[in-house]
């Protein structure tokens, strides 16, 4: 309310436009409350650093980089694990989705099909872009 709330709702639009920027949001909106898990894993930057480098680092050695791998696992992860709707975003046939999912998880020893482990990369993947890993180099 009055003055105070102005700024504050400036600052959440400010830091709502930025991390849809930084992490590619197609949106037209974004709402500040959606996003609200992304400050949160920015907090802790050494955990969120540590997690990309643990997880997302054996796909620099992807023949290709890494880039390649993580558009497909963002397309999966927002197709809801659905390979062939994720085919279809990537423009790509959904043998080689399967094969570059085959890849990730040769690589990382992860897999999207477990819960726990897609949750990971799925963080993982979400603080690689909020990082702009690997055009970046972490610590």
């Amino acid at each position: 309310r009055g003055p105070g709330g102005v700024v504050t709702s400036y600052r959440e639009a400010a830091n709502a436009i930025e991390l849809g920027d930084r992490l590619g949001l197609r949106a037209s909106v974004l709402k500040a409350s959606d996003l609200l898990v992304f400050p949160v894993l920015l907090r802790d930057r050494a955990a969120i650093e540590d997690l990309v480098t643990t997880v997302l680092s054996p796909l620099l050695d992807a023949r290709g980089g890494p880039e390649p791998l993580l558009g497909t696992l963002e397309a999966v992860f927002a197709s809801q694990g659905n390979q062939t709707a994720a085919a279809r975003r990537l423009g790509v046939s959904t043998r080689a989705v399967t094969y570059r999912l085959e890849r990730i998880r040769r690589l990382t020893g992860f897999s999207p099909d477990d819960p726990t482990q897609r949750f990971t990369l799925e963080t993982a993947v979400l603080g690689a872009r909020l990082l702009d890993w690997p055009a970046h180099p972490l610590r």
